[in-house]
């Protein structure tokens, strides 16, 4: 058999029934562990977690994340900024420094700012009060519904529906979908207010695909991919991904019967449950995701 790979799904916040928690992840975690290798067997070991802390308030887990037999982590920062301690931070750096792949991912404003200590990938996410975007054009609120989120915010629709994504050429494998009329993935799931994700012009990280406000128009960042690379140490890090948004993979925006947070007030769409390609699709990029993620 070959070697399965073992993903640890990740919140950062503990495991409040009333909010985001990873059980709200269940699609997801169902769906990577259907997909089997060319043997017919079990690809990906799945683990989801939210959040714990022992007695000095770090995680377990993340904390020694490096000395884990975790292959990848999906990280998916939920908090306003106490979400990671400095030893969580460290035992993720640690483990990208072995050569784990991460996944990471936020939302509007200030949503999953603790990642900012995590190499690359704490400059990879832009929030309101720490590593704004360097175009301070975009510090303005896009979505004009829900007045109390700020800036990053961009309105790709309503949950519950999908977006029309557009590739960057050449266009990356992770988008890759020979199953789709144009042989890459068209559709992502929308929501209001997408976070702002950018790559800084040293950086071995591009932008693989932007979304588009359907109030402003405004194209906006939707994925960052970042390969391989040596550091000045000699690791080989492991290769990266950074999304605008955790709805891209939270069970309300694939299916919006699974229901929602009390304090989620905007109207939903249906568009994910009419449009078979939107969850085809989204499905096809974590397929993608993982396996790319562990080359």
């Amino acid at each position: 058999m070959a070697r399965q790979i073992h993903i640890l799904l990740q919140t950062t916040i503990p495991s409040v029934e009333d909010d985001w928690n990873i059980s709200r992840f269940s699609l997801l975690k169902e769906y990577l562990e259907s997909i089997k290798d060319e043997r017919g067997e079990q690809l990906f070991i799945v683990t989801g977690r939210d959040r714990l802390s022992d007695a000095a308030g770090d995680d377990p887990i993340l904390s020694s994340l490096d000395q884990s037999d975790f292959n990848q982590l999906w990280l998916f920062a939920l908090d306003v900024g106490d979400g990671l301690t400095a030893k969580d931070i460290a035992g993720i750096n640690a483990f990208r420094k072995r050569g784990g792949g991460i996944l990471s991912t936020r939302d509007h404003q200030d949503m999953g700012c603790s990642m900012c200590g995590i190499v690359d990938i704490g400059d990879l996410h832009y929030f309101n009060t720490k590593n704004p975007d360097p175009d301070n054009s975009r510090w303005t609120r896009d979505d004009p519904h829900t007045t109390y989120i700020s800036w990053p915010n961009y309105h790709s629709g309503a949950n519950g529906d999908y977006q029309k994504i557009i590739p960057t050429e050449p266009n990356h494998p992770l988008l890759q979908n020979p199953d789709s009329p144009t042989g890459l993935i068209e559709f992502f799931p929308s929501h209001p207010h997408e976070g702002g994700i950018g790559v800084k012009p040293d950086s071995t990280a591009s932008v693989i695909a932007f979304g588009e406000s359907i109030v402003t128009g405004r194209k906006f960042n939707l994925v960052v991919a970042m390969e391989h690379y040596i550091d000045t140490e000699g690791n080989r890090l492991g290769r990266a991904i950074a999304h605008s948004s955790f709805h891209h993979f939270v069970d309300y925006n694939w299916d919006i019967d699974k229901g929602c947070p009390s304090f989620v007030d905007e109207p939903p769409g249906t568009g994910m449950n009419t449009e078979p390609q939107a969850l085809t699709d989204i499905k096809t990029y974590v397929h993608n995701a993982a396996l790319w993620l562990a080359a």
